[in-house]
């Protein structure tokens, strides 16, 4: 019988359960385009109130994996592992991180989305790379991992094609923070990678989809439950989204970051998150024993360039250009850099994830609706951390901008940062691991 989707619609929005049965024609309408926005946004915002059971997060999850193919990798030698953020502010760490743990023996197969809400995304960024391709189709995504140890791809029409659909759907219609939703997003593209194991970084805090510790964790434990049913290892970190990470957030300013940090350069915080996930991957990879062990190979890596020295090859192999890895001039900038600078003397308390990541978006460096595009050269870069002291005058942040949008940041940002008499108390980058 043909399925009448306001029914389906008003059972979840009162709170019942869905079957298999509709979960599966729901997804595979919508997919084939027969379903249309305005009625799988409707279930997607019943589905961010009421939530699924753990029977219906299995069905939506397969559902969304059968939409597509699955890459085959058994014939890529070694234990095959990814990483996934579930999104925070200046979040560049897969560009660095991936090359690194590649470049020490363990393949890296990568497939990662777009921004969403106020995240940005490693495609987009990767994408600021002049010429970088990262609509592999199956067979070279495999054939890349083989043969340079890594691969960076986004959900292309043939893999997990539904999440990449409902991706651009939920960054539009507010149904982002909804932990059903990511945690079927984030392990249908996972388990379509052909993957082995993954790490996950489960972000906490005022910049993070998941603000409360609580539900952090319960996203981190959905997540991991939902992998290892499907016969992965999984391991989780929950870690800090209280500032941007980093002190980039826009694309071609973030993959300038990403490659500061491969040549041991990088921000502090952001090169020990890269080096905390990379030790997880190593051990589950088998390339290190223990954490301390990866942690070690890890900043090796970073340091002695073997992981930027992957990165040109990658960034070569998908079309773009190697010469960013030597120079930053080769990536886009903006026409206009202005600073904002602190009204009085003291201690950073805080610096405003959200409100530098919207002075971002104002700017182009992300989306308001799903067929804007992106302009690469624009973002801020935050020039103070949490805990540290400046004067009045000095630059807490720089706009990078080309005119649209210029106000508009310039208000936000300068409502990003708080400074008080008296230092804050330190918080650990990794919160808790799963």
């Amino acid at each position: 019988m043909r399925l009448f989707v306001p029914d389906v619609i008003r059972r979840k929005r009162d709170g019942n359960p869905l079957s298999g049965e509709e979960i599966r024609e729901v997804i595979r309408s919508f997919t084939s385009g027969a379903l249309p926005d305005y009625q799988m946004s409707a279930l997607l915002m019943a589905v961010f109130f009421r939530g699924l059971d753990e029977r219906e997060q299995g069905e939506w999850t397969q559902a969304m994996l059968a939409s597509g193919d699955v890459v085959d990798l058994a014939g890529v030698p070694g234990v095959k592992v990814d990483k996934h953020s579930t999104g925070g502010v200046g979040d560049k760490i897969s560009i660095c991180l991936a090359p690194a743990v590649a470049c020490l023996g363990v393949p890296v197969p990568m497939i990662s989305g777009r921004g969403l809400g106020h995240t940005g995304g490693t495609l987009d960024k990767l994408e600021a790379i002049p010429g970088f391709r990262v609509d592999l189709d199956p067979g070279r995504f495999r054939d890349q991992v083989r043969d340079l140890g890594l691969a960076l791809c986004g959900q292309t029409a043939s893999l997990a094609p539904a999440d990449r659909l409902l991706y651009a759907l939920r960054d539009v219609t507010a149904t982002v923070e909804s932990i059903p939703l990511i945690a079927s997003s984030i392990m249908s593209k996972k388990l379509a990678e052909g993957i082995d194991a993954l790490v996950l970084d489960v972000k906490v805090g005022a910049g993070a989809f998941m603000r409360d510790l609580a539900d952090a964790r319960r996203l981190a434990a959905t997540l991991v439950a939902i992998g290892e049913g499907a016969g992965r290892r999984v391991r989780a970190l929950v870690t800090d989204m209280e500032e941007p990470i980093g002190r980039a957030v826009g694309n071609a300013l973030e993959v300038a970051e990403a490659i500061e940090i491969m040549r041991g350069r990088g921000p502090r915080d952001a090169t020990e998150l890269t080096v905390e996930l990379g030790a997880e991957m190593l051990v589950l990879g088998g390339a290190a024993t223990d954490l301390d062990g990866g942690r070690m190979a890890m900043r090796q890596a970073l340091g002695d360039g073997r992981a930027l020295d992957l990165f040109a090859r990658v960034v070569e192999a998908q079309g773009g250009d190697p010469r960013v890895c030597e120079d930053a001039a080769h990536l886009p900038a903006a026409g206009e850099i202005e600073a904002v600078r602190a009204a009085r003397g003291g201690y950073v308390t805080e610096v405003r994830p959200r409100d530098v990541a919207m002075a971002a978006l104002e700017v182009g460096a992300g989306r308001r609706v799903k067929e804007a595009r992106v302009d690469p050269a624009t973002g801020v870069i935050v020039r103070v951390k949490t805990g540290d002291e400046v004067r009045a005058g000095d630059a807490l942040c720089e706009l990078h901008h080309n005119g649209s949008g210029r106000d508009e940041a310039l208000a936000r940002l300068r409502d990003a940062f708080g400074i008080s008499d008296e230092p804050p108390a330190p918080r650990p980058l990794v919160v808790e691991r799963l």
